[in-house]
């Protein structure tokens, strides 16, 4: 399997003209313009995802006339899934497990995957990074951060 830059050009600008037209439309509902007390909430945002959805008419624009051969190859894109599906695991056991529970798990996980059984090493690191969510968010901002279905049995 191979993707072409037309492809990858088209599907990234269909991508984010399709972030732009949903930010103009939320935005009508906010209000566009001006009111007895000044500029309307979703003026901003109406300019702005008029912009991201110009930006995005343009780029399908010049991928079709620039179009190049291939761009990713098999091997790449298995290379791209290896990133890309543990991050996707990752933020659908956020839910579930918490932020620092889920954290610790991907770092373990993409540190053991990659470094190929630096266990001890993958560990430290997983158990470093959840330590430090928590010191960081919760004491020193105090913002909580999702505690996750897990979190809620146990009470946090």
């Amino acid at each position: 399997m191979m993707v072409s830059g037309r492809s990858l050009e088209t599907a990234t600008a269909l991508l984010t003209g399709a972030f732009g037209a949903a930010v103009v439309v939320s935005s009508l509902d906010n209000g566009i313009g001006w009111s007895a007390a000044g500029v309307d909430a979703g003026t901003f945002p109406f300019i702005v995802g008029l912009i991201i959805l110009s930006g995005s008419i343009f780029n399908l624009f010049q991928g079709w006339l620039h179009a190049r051969s291939v761009v990713l190859r098999s091997s790449e894109i298995k290379r791209l899934a290896m990133l890309f599906i543990p991050a996707v695991v990752y933020v659908g056991v956020i839910p579930l497990t918490g932020i620092y529970i889920a954290s610790a798990g991907y770092v373990f996980g993409a540190l053991a995957w990659h470094k190929r059984g630096a266990l001890m090493f993958s560990s430290l690191a997983a158990i470093t990074t959840a330590v430090a969510l928590y010191l960081i968010f919760e004491l020193t901002f105090q913002i909580s951060l999702p505690r996750g279905l897990l979190g809620d049995m146990f009470g946090f």
